[in-house]
């Protein structure tokens, strides 16, 4: 699956490329700079994810997050998910990574959507955006559904 992802972008790229290499050329370097952006964050979340999978066993990993930590466990990763302000770009790999290290699908659902959908850190910009009431009104909504959320993944996938 991957080779073919790998060709038929390497294809796409080539196809632009033939079409007009100015408009390619600036693409590419507009990517490259993204790239070069989001390359620090991204590291020190790998770096800090890899050390907490180093430092912490997969048989803690499982107590906190893991499958047999139940609701308990939900409850915290969607916590720690609500307070923590981490790109989506970041979240996925590190969510995999904890999955590899031994939590627990329910429990990676809830951190990944609250992670995404809820802003505790980002509140006082969306308060001053939409007021007080609509950002606790979201923010709640939001916390909440990651709790449906994880139960549909654990029925789905777990």
């Amino acid at each position: 699956m991957n080779t073919a992802l790998y060709v038929g972008t390497l294809a796409l790229l080539a196809f632009s490329f033939w079409k007009d290499k100015k408009k390619t050329r600036m693409a590419l370097k507009k990517a490259w700079k993204a790239f070069e952006n989001i390359l620090p964050e991204f590291l020190v979340v790998i770096l800090l994810v890899g050390v907490l999978l180093a430092v912490a066993d997969p048989k803690l990993i499982s107590s906190i997050l893991g499958a047999e930590s139940g609701w308990t466990g939900v409850i915290l990763a969607a916590l720690v998910g609500a307070i923590t302000l981490i790109p989506g770009f970041v979240a996925f790999p590190m969510a995999a990574l904890l999955l590899q290290g031994g939590a627990g699908y329910m429990q990676i659902g809830a951190f990944v959507s609250t992670l995404m959908m809820v802003g505790v850190v980002t509140m006082p910009v969306e308060m001053k955006v939409f007021g007080k009431k609509l950002t606790f009104l979201r923010n709640g909504l939001a916390f909440l559904f990651s709790f449906l959320v994880a139960f549909v993944i654990e029925r789905v996938v777990g």
